[in-house]
């Protein structure tokens, strides 16, 4: 029997850091073949454009797929295992299959899958990585203590019900091999220190968390665990393991089309008093700025904003603005495209 082609899976919440990961590990590959299988939640490809313009050998055009038609961990038969065999049927498949899967995504569900008789002879779930925004979790924004979280609920009657955001923290902490704790260089020690000690009381035994800035990992550090994470479900526990099937109704996301920028500084100052009146989770695009050739990619988490310039725009490229709005369902969108078209 030929060996079993690696697969790493790395989740965590929207705007933790995975594709700023994958870029890093994608330049550290020392050589692998990797195959990319990208799953974001709306309706526009940024994180695969931003994989496929990272300037490297590795990120061949065929090598990135992505997989648009909802959550992975909703449509492992229809779209996640045919991605799986196609890899692996070509005529030179790839040494390692990296699968970043959206923000929204339960970990175990798409870890179950490797046990389906198409692909379990012929790849294996080397790790699960979690990815976690170490500046989110020293804020509060996404604690597990219940006890808080009890006392949260007791004083307000808008918290006493079961909090999605919560539960899906809690399934990627508990699924992971590894848990990279991002953004880093935005706490101080003892800010550092208190989220540590926090991770650390919720991992099971042996789970590393290995501390990071700008997803800056080698892909040594990533590659290799060999868990055989679909061999030890068991050990994995989730808030939806007896449940046949669920949903992501609690978030909606949309995109805005706008034209050129003339400053970057300007729209960041405009961008973040939508992002606090509406309450946005994410929002993430690509700008054009007026009298430069280089596309300016914006990402925002909560009140966290920044852009870069990552390439040039190509010739058959439309020169425009456009951002992906993601939040919980309810968003106003009428007024936030108003308010970003101003």
């Amino acid at each position: 029997m030929p060996a079993k082609i690696p697969a790493t899976v790395i989740t965590g919440f929207l705007g933790a850091g995975k594709t700023t990961l994958i870029r890093h590990l994608l330049q550290t590959a020392n050589g692998r073949r990797l195959a990319l299988i990208i799953n974001e939640f709306g309706d526009v490809g940024v994180d695969g454009d931003l994989l496929r313009s990272c300037g490297d050998a590795t990120c061949r055009e065929e090598d990135v797929v992505e997989l648009a038609n909802g959550c992975i961990c909703c449509t492992v038969a229809d779209d996640f295992i045919p991605t799986i065999e196609k890899l692996l049927n070509r005529a030179e498949p790839p040494d390692h299959i990296v699968i970043e899967t959206s923000g929204l995504a339960l970990p175990k569900p798409l870890v179950k899958a490797f046990g389906w008789p198409e692909i379990r002879t012929r790849v294996t779930v080397d790790g699960v990585i979690t990815v976690i925004d170490g500046a989110a979790m020293s804020e509060g924004r996404f604690a597990l203590d219940e006890e808080a979280l009890a006392a949260q609920r007791a004083a307000d009657e808008g918290l006493d019900h079961d909090n999605p955001l919560e539960e899906l923290f809690e399934d990627q902490l508990a699924c992971a091999d590894m848990v990279i704790l991002n953004k880093t260089d935005l706490l101080d020690e003892a800010g550092l220190a208190t989220v540590s000690a926090e991770l650390a009381a919720q991992l099971r035994p042996g789970v590393k968390v290995v501390k990071a800035r700008h997803g800056a990992i080698d892909a040594a550090v990533l590659l290799g665990l060999g868990s055989a994470a679909e061999d030890d479900l068991a050990a994995r526990p989730s808030h939806h393991d007896a449940e046949d099937e669920h949903d992501h109704d609690d978030f909606e996301s949309f995109h805005v089309d706008l034209g050129a920028v003339t400053d970057p500084d300007a729209l960041t100052r405009k961008l973040k008093p939508v992002i606090e009146a509406h309450d946005i989770l994410r929002l993430k695009g690509f700008a054009a700025v007026e009298g430069k050739p280089m596309r300016l990619v914006v990402q925002a988490v909560g009140g966290r904003i920044q852009h870069y310039y990552d390439r040039p725009w190509r010739a058959d490229e439309a020169r425009g603005t456009t951002l992906v709005v993601i939040g919980e369902r309810g968003l106003d969108r009428a007024a936030i495209t108003a308010s970003l078209a101003a």
